[in-house]
């Protein structure tokens, strides 16, 4: 415990005032945060996300950031969204030429134009995409898992539930912005999905494996500052791939050093297998656990039995298998609340919260769904925060509570639906699926 611990000391930190940080609590709030730092953008607008759709939320952001460097053609504005899913359409959805369409049509009606960088992870979006967050406008940074489309910021009548957090400092928003420059958009398999001619993927893939080994090389790299006793501690980290992945490890030695407490949120029931360990070894301590997981309804690959199933609508199914497996093998724990399993249900909105906090004092803020796909596949990062004088704990505990209040506390692994509760097309998919152990390569993957 004690070498986890130094383990921590040993990180390069940035010194960041508490008042400096906040967090937001709605997709509609995190649109209207988003929306007002960009008309007021004065220097720099660094956008990286899985995507930027083209819909009328996709199209109001854009629309808002050429319209602001319109007005000051000196303001930097980069903007990196995933090669693949750039150039395609939605799943189930007629083929098109996806997001990219989008962007060229805006880069042909203004003056002064902005590079859309389509960055390739790997040679095919099943193996790997940009799951990269944070937004750098000016000094601050805006962290969230969430993408650029309607469900996410709330657009319409039904939002996806993020977590949305803002960070003011100019070294925070200088070494992201830096890391940006030098290890993701200047490779020779980046190129702008403004251009009509550009290279296709099978053109690029002696390019792309290149980009993956510089990637699971690359990190943040900034001075380290000493961290007085009225100030919090930023670490950013990135990760890419099983070997030599500084999130992932940073994610294990966080669960492992918990002593009283740990709160867990993940859209997908489906943790990596050293994550599970840890979280085993530390019901088994006396820690307390609470996973806050989305109800398979909220899901975002739920389709509801009054439309027309899909293959793809067979995973929310599987990741509540897999709750419910959990919850029976820890069923005392359940019972003495040693264990907490809270799941959020609010209409028919979905869920897509993540991050880890650990003894009130311990947090990461991240993209990362701590699931195989993205221990092993995409490119994930995370603001690992250490408040050891609960500085900003009153703050996270305002956020939880409202996480928190559209959720079902289970008292009883029986509460969550088994196999034969399914609707018949599911439970036939999903008896194939366990009948030739797919399940173990999708859980990988997907």
């Amino acid at each position: 415990m004690i070498a986890r611990r130094n383990l921590f000391e040993q990180l390069p930190t940035v010194a960041l005032n508490p008042d400096n940080f906040e967090a937001l609590y709605s997709a509609e709030q995190f649109r209207t945060y988003l929306i007002n730092k960009i008309r007021n953008a004065s220097n720099r607008i660094y956008i990286v996300a899985l995507y930027l759709e083209n819909d009328e939320a996709g199209r109001e952001i854009l629309t808002e950031l050429y319209e602001t460097k319109q007005r000051n053609p000196g303001l930097d504005i980069q903007i990196c969204v995933d090669w693949h899913r750039a150039q395609r359409g939605l799943i189930g959805a007629v083929k098109s030429q996806g997001n990219a369409q989008m962007y060229q049509e805006f880069a042909n009606n203004y003056d002064h134009k902005i590079p859309v960088h389509g960055i390739p992870v790997r040679s095919r979006e099943v193996f790997g995409v940009l799951h990269l967050k944070g937004f750098i406008i000016d000094d601050t940074v805006i962290y969230s898992g969430a993408s650029l489309n309607n469900v996410y910021l709330g657009y319409k009548d039904r939002y996806r539930y993020d977590r949305y957090h803002t960070l003011e400092n100019k070294t925070l928003a200088d070494a992201m912005v830096s890391y940006i420059l030098d290890s993701i958009i200047t490779h020779s398999a980046v190129h702008e999905l403004t251009n009509e001619s550009r290279p296709t993927t099978k053109e690029l893939k002696p390019a792309i494996r290149q980009y993956r080994s510089s990637l699971a090389l690359s990190s943040y790299r900034f001075d380290s500052q000493q961290i007085s006793e009225n100030e919090v501690a930023v670490t950013p980290l990135v990760g890419l791939g099983k070997r030599r992945n500084n999130l992932n490890r940073h994610i294990v030695n966080l669960i492992a050093q918990a002593k009283e407490e740990i709160f867990i949120c993940t859209p997908y029931f489906n943790f990596p297998k050293s994550v599970s360990s840890q979280v085993k070894k530390a019901l088994k301590r006396g820690v307390k656990v609470h996973i806050i997981v989305g109800d398979k309804t909220a899901n975002d690959f739920y389709i509801p039995p009054t439309e027309t199933f899909k293959t793809i609508g067979g995973l929310p199914y599987l990741y509540e298998l897999n709750l419910r497996r959990f919850a029976k093998l820890n069923e005392a724990r359940i019972a003495s609340r040693q264990l907490s399993i809270h799941l959020w249900k609010h209409d028919d909105n979905s869920f897509h919260l993540k991050g880890i906090w650990v003894d009130k004092k311990f947090m990461l803020l991240t993209g990362n769904n701590l699931n195989p796909r993205a221990w092993k596949l995409d490119l994930e990062n995370g603001l690992f925060i250490q408040d050891r004088n609960y500085l900003i704990k009153d703050k996270f505990e305002r956020e939880f509570d409202c996480i928190l209040q559209h959720t079902q506390l289970i008292c009883c692994y029986k509460q969550i639906e088994k196999l034969d509760d399914y609707p018949l097309a599911v439970q036939k998919l999903i008896k194939r699926i366990l009948r030739i152990k797919a399940d173990r390569i999708l859980k990988q993957i997907l």
